[in-house]
């Protein structure tokens, strides 16, 4: 899993930044040759690369708790689980559209990282340090607007720090773990909203098979051609899709 996620990381990446990156970075010495007073050479790892070599270990982590992802993967889970399809979609097909539609999602927060602190960092225009700090600001904004005040009241409770003012003063170390912990809980109240009109349909179907005897058959089994044509019908796909969306600009 964590390969995977590794790997639609860095095609994400590359999706959203290639064109500019490309046309702006001249390249990264990858490795240096330095020549020995007796004739050997001594080959030496830039700092850079090993730099891009730690934030590439670090992207699913970042992919996971900053962004759209884990609330997205959990709802699509939960739905495959109350049509009862087993493994349709498969695991795959969930994890890329969750991919992509983060990436959907998240577009215009990468655009406004993109132009205040990835432009102007290759143009040397700004330091890393404040590159840095420009990249995290709209990402601050972002995660703020979907953190609940009950989870950072939490974990402010928890650290034992002073009561906080203002979302402004909110550190990093207490914005992701309430980030994520709303996510959970907003990504399980979708899933029970998803979940009722299926239920309904396995309860008709278990109570109509009790009433006719027949004990054998799984109402499981029943019920599943009944939820999927009620699904294909409602355009299920689009309404969950869009839902989700959605629920990160309300």
């Amino acid at each position: 899993m964590h390969r995977i996620l590794f790997v639609f990381s860095v095609f994400a990446l590359i999706m959203g930044w290639s064109e500019q990156l490309l046309a702006a970075t001249p390249g990264i010495d990858a490795v240096t040759v330095t020549s020995n007073p007796k004739g050997g050479e001594t080959y030496t790892v830039t700092i850079q690369i090993l730099a891009i070599m730690t934030m590439l270990t670090l992207l699913p982590a970042l992919l996971l708790t900053m962004t759209s992802f884990t609330r997205i993967m959990i709802v699509l889970g939960l739905l495959r689980q109350a049509l009862g399809a087993q493994q349709a979609p498969s695991n795959q097909v969930l994890l890329g559209l969750s991919l992509f539609l983060t990436i959907f999602i998240m577009m215009p927060v990468l655009e406004k990282v993109n132009d205040t602190a990835v432009q102007p960092y290759l143009e040397e225009k700004i330091d890393v340090m404040t590159a840095l700090q420009n990249a995290s600001e709209p990402m601050r904004q972002f995660m703020l607007k979907q953190t609940r005040e009950t989870d950072i009241d939490m974990f402010v409770r928890i650290s034992g720090r002073d009561q906080i003012n203002k979302p402004e003063d909110v550190p990093f170390s207490l914005l992701l773990p309430a980030y994520v912990t709303s996510e959970l809980k907003t990504a399980f109240q979708i899933g029970f909203l998803i979940f009722l009109p299926f239920l309904v349909i396995d309860l008709v179907v278990a109570t109509v098979l009790m009433s006719m005897g027949m004990m054998m058959l799984s109402p499981m089994i029943v019920s599943l051609p009944f939820k999927i044509m009620l699904f294909v019908l409602a355009d299920g796909w689009s309404l969950v899709l869009e839902m989700l969306a959605a629920s990160f600009y309300v």
